[in-house]
């Protein structure tokens, strides 16, 4: 594999699980919000990854087209909200109930870790690949 295209890989991964651990930073942020400008509790959000292809996929390339990975969409869990027995709230409803975000803080630490890692091993390829680059030009230099 050529070093520009590992790095452009490598860096692709770190962008996408930073944003992925942004958006899982906002849901436990907002894990108590029950009333947004749109109305009703937050939603929880997550970021759909898709592959990036090369731009020119040409029949007679043999190499591998894949480019990375990119954020497709940030999309909100259609999950209905949870619903608490408090009437002194002042977001309740006429039964008393007030609807809290779909958020559940097991999951969300689950993803923040998964995303931690992916993130750790995207940085680990991206420094073999800066030290594979100084070794060659070290080859080279001799």
């Amino acid at each position: 594999m050529e070093l520009l295209p590992a790095l452009a890989i490598s860096s692709s991964g770190l962008t996408a699980e930073r944003l992925r651990i942004d958006l899982i930073a906002g849901n436990l942020a907002n894990i108590n919000t029950t009333r947004t400008a749109g109305g009703g509790p937050y939603r929880r959000r997550v970021a759909v990854f898709a592959e990036r292809l090369q731009a020119a996929m040409a029949p007679q390339r043999t190499q591998w087209p894949g480019g990375g990975v990119r954020v497709a969409a940030i999309v909100e869990d259609s999950t209905p909200p949870r619903l608490v027995y408090d009437p002194s709230h002042p977001d309740a409803d006429a039964r008393g109930y007030v609807a809290f975000p779909n958020i559940n803080v097991v999951n969300e630490m689950v993803d923040l870790i998964t995303a931690a890692r992916a993130y750790e091993a995207n940085a680990t390829v991206l420094n073999a690949a800066k030290s594979i680059s100084l070794k060659a030009l070290e080859i080279g230099r001799v």
